[in-house]
């Protein structure tokens, strides 16, 4: 049986509902339950999940809006997305195969709703690992966006209803499609970002206070932004608006990375555009955070894609450009005495910053899944430079930076399977880069003109280090923030 096909009863021997039946979940903070587990699922995906891709109406307005039939198919990916953040859900594969024969329905109505739930499905599915089948609906949810004009600027007015809220509903799940699409393009390498080819006038979506409260203030264009000098500078835009011209700067790089060499103008270009992303920015979007301590999680991701654009572009042309074969092998140069080129610094630098995003005192749980494939992007680096003895000078930051990546990756297992995916990645890197590192030692000249204190030193970092993977799983159970 097709997984991508409606169907009636569940079967127990299709793959993604074993997977979804069986996953086992830690503890995470729960909330009094309410009276039915729709209703409590509905209440963990706006909990836990809405922030990070804030696309469905406001609570309230999507629960006066729930009884209506075209709003079904999304209502049951909700309360399977839902699902995932309820420890031990004895439900979450029944509650999968009815969203996805909801959102299949041979007589379902291909509108904004239906975008909608399928951009969640896929969302969900590729935090499951499930990268295939996640682009097969990433083909065919920007088929239907595109043919019913989601993409222009006439779509929230006609179809919202007379309702501000819908109508900001409409908006943001055009530019959170173009967010993904550029997202899965830029991570997995395996689509181009159709997207970002196809012209939009789609209005900006307004700050996430306003959308909550529902108090939609009249919207700005990318001609206003433009209008009001560079960037905006003489007007603050919301952090929404900055994550997109994030996406925008990924979906440059993406479309020039094969001709970009180390030295392309293209290169300087698109690191031109990523400093003045950073410099322009409002002094209230500078640390991700709101005036009241909260997390803007809009303003997170744009750092996020950020430095995830700044990676994919400096890596390739950096002395990191290593594979783990190349890293482990004792006849790879592994020069002391080497400096580092332009292009590892900004390497450095990014992996640092992604790092440095993890001290926020929010939970984790509520940040986008996408932050699990973009810490190991930060922990390849953070171990190769590990590796490489001339490009680690300060082993208190590294290790700091790795435990900080490391605590993300376990914090996020019980609820996205990725996670735990890309953790035991990173810690197969680190043991490989470890044994190879302590046969290096028994060679003569690997302590040439070592005294015994740097001996010894050099050791203790290398142990400590690889004492953060193996500590890794006693901070497993403790799911704070």
């Amino acid at each position: 049986m097709s997984f991508f096909q409606p169907y009636d009863t569940a079967d127990s021997s299709n793959d993604l509902f074993n997977l979804f039946a069986t996953q086992h979940h830690e503890p995470i903070p729960t909330q009094v339950p309410t009276p039915t587990l729709a209703e409590r699922c509905i209440d963990y995906f706006y909990n836990y999940f809405h922030a990070g891709h804030p696309i469905v109406p406001p609570r309230e307005t999507f629960i006066s809006l729930a009884h209506e039939t075209t709003l079904e198919p999304l209502a049951a990916v909700m309360r399977w997305v839902g699902s995932l953040y309820i420890p031990a859900c004895p439900h979450r594969g029944q509650l999968f195969q009815e969203a996805h024969k909801s959102v299949y329905r041979i007589d379902r109505r291909k509108d904004g709703f239906l975008v909608q739930a399928l951009l969640l499905l896929l969302i969900g599915l590729d935090g499951q690992g499930l990268h295939e089948k996640s682009r097969e609906i990433l083909s065919e949810v920007e088929q239907i966006a595109i043919e019913i004009g989601l993409n222009t600027r006439s779509f929230a007015s006609i179809h919202g209803r007379g309702m501000p809220v819908i109508e900001e509903s409409w908006r943001r799940t055009w530019w959170e499609l173009f967010i993904i699409d550029g997202l899965i393009a830029g991570i997995h390498k395996k689509t181009n970002f159709l997207l970002f080819d196809f012209a939009s006038d789609v209005a900006l979506p307004c700050e996430e206070y306003q959308y909550l409260l529902e108090d939609i203030p009249q919207p700005m264009y990318f001609e206003d932004m433009d209008a009001s000098g560079f960037y905006g500078l003489n007007h603050e835009f919301s952090s929404f608006t900055y994550r997109i011209k994030a996406a925008q700067i990924l979906g440059k790089l993406l479309r020039n990375r094969s001709a970009i060499g180390p030295i392309d103008e293209n290169l300087g270009h698109i690191e031109t555009l990523l400093t003045d992303w950073r410099r322009s920015l409002p002094k209230s979007k500078k640390d991700g955070l709101y005036q009241s301590g909260q997390l803007d999680e809009m303003m997170f991701q744009g750092y996020m894609i950020a430095h995830t654009a700044s990676i994919l572009l400096h890596q390739p042309h950096s002395q990191f450009n290593l594979s783990l074969s190349q890293l482990v092998d004792p006849n790879t140069s592994h020069d002391s005495t080497a400096t580092l080129n332009a292009h590892s610094k900004y390497t450095i630098y990014s992996a640092a910053e992604i790092s440095k995003l993890l001290t926020h005192r929010v939970s984790l749980l509520s940040h986008t899944h996408f932050l699990n494939y973009v810490v190991r992007m930060s922990s390849t680096v953070h171990l190769t430079q590990w590796a490489l003895p001339f490009a680690s000078n300060d082993p208190d930051n590294l290790r700091r930076f790795i435990r900080l990546n490391n605590t993300l990756l376990t914090r996020m297992s019980p609820i996205w399977s990725i996670a735990d995916l890309e953790g035991r990645s990173v810690k197969s890197m680190a043991q490989d880069i470890f044994q190879a590192k302590k046969e290096r030692r028994l060679t003569p000249h690997f302590w040439f003109d070592a005294s015994h204190e740097e001996v010894m030193k050099r050791i203790a970092e290398d142990d400590s280090i690889m004492r953060e993977f193996e500590n890794t799983q006693d901070r497993s159970g403790r799911m704070g923030p």
